[in-house]
């Protein structure tokens, strides 16, 4: 079922720990398909190392299984969520990637320093609220707090992206965690300035507009 989507969704969650945004069977990729509104999502528990594409399960918006012998990420709630109450994400990515997460873990969003982040973000990486893992509040505070930023620093917890399929949703999971170390090893030598807003907005009009290659 849904052969090309469940290729995506599976050559993204490999690309997790090849991007070093994951630590044993930790973290996940899912991915949405426009026709059924069905979602693909990485299974429990299981090792990178093991997965295999027919072990990501398919379910429905309310998370009904439609296919799929393994039992659903423990996010599955939240992903499901973010789904529902935004037509525009195509593709969601959880990580704890340590950068990103240890200013997560300081409860601390993340200003504009770098122009790559005003390129591809578009303004600050938020953080949310603290939400228990297993139910819907996680996406509820996603959906609350990430605003136009394709990223969130969930408090205490790790990162969530979002995109418009799952490889623009892993995108941002790595751009995310590079530019948190980036700002991380800045603050260690002093404080960096914020570019204005008005740049940020300039800069990331520009990233979006003329960025890679445009069909003429």
């Amino acid at each position: 079922m849904l052969e090309k989507l469940r290729d995506e969704v599976y050559r993204m969650n490999m690309e997790l720990p090849k991007n070093n945004l994951v630590t044993w069977t930790s973290g996940n990729v899912s991915g949405r398909d426009r026709e059924t509104g069905y979602v693909i999502i990485k299974p429990s528990g299981v090792s990178y190392d093991l997965l295999r594409p027919e072990d990501l399960v398919v379910l429905d918006l309310d998370g009904n299984i439609i296919e799929g012998d393994l039992s659903p990420s423990v996010d599955t709630e939240a992903h499901l969520y973010v789904y529902r109450h935004r037509e525009d994400v195509g593709g969601i990515v959880h990580t704890h990637s340590p950068y990103a997460t240890a200013f997560a873990a300081l409860g601390r969003p993340i200003p504009v320093y770098l122009t790559a982040m005003a390129d591809e973000f578009g303004g600050p990486i938020p953080v949310s609220g603290y939400a228990r893992i297993g139910g819907d509040e996680i996406g509820r505070e996603i959906i609350e707090k990430i605003g136009s930023s394709p990223a969130i620093l969930m408090k205490n917890h790790g990162v969530f992206t979002i995109g418009a399929n799952p490889t623009s949703a892993v995108k941002a999971a790595v751009m995310t965690e590079d530019v948190a170390k980036t700002v991380h090893l800045a603050l260690l030598l002093g404080q960096p300035d914020e570019i204005p807003p008005e740049e940020v907005q300039r800069a990331h009009k520009r990233y979006v507009e003329k960025y890679g290659q445009k069909k003429r």
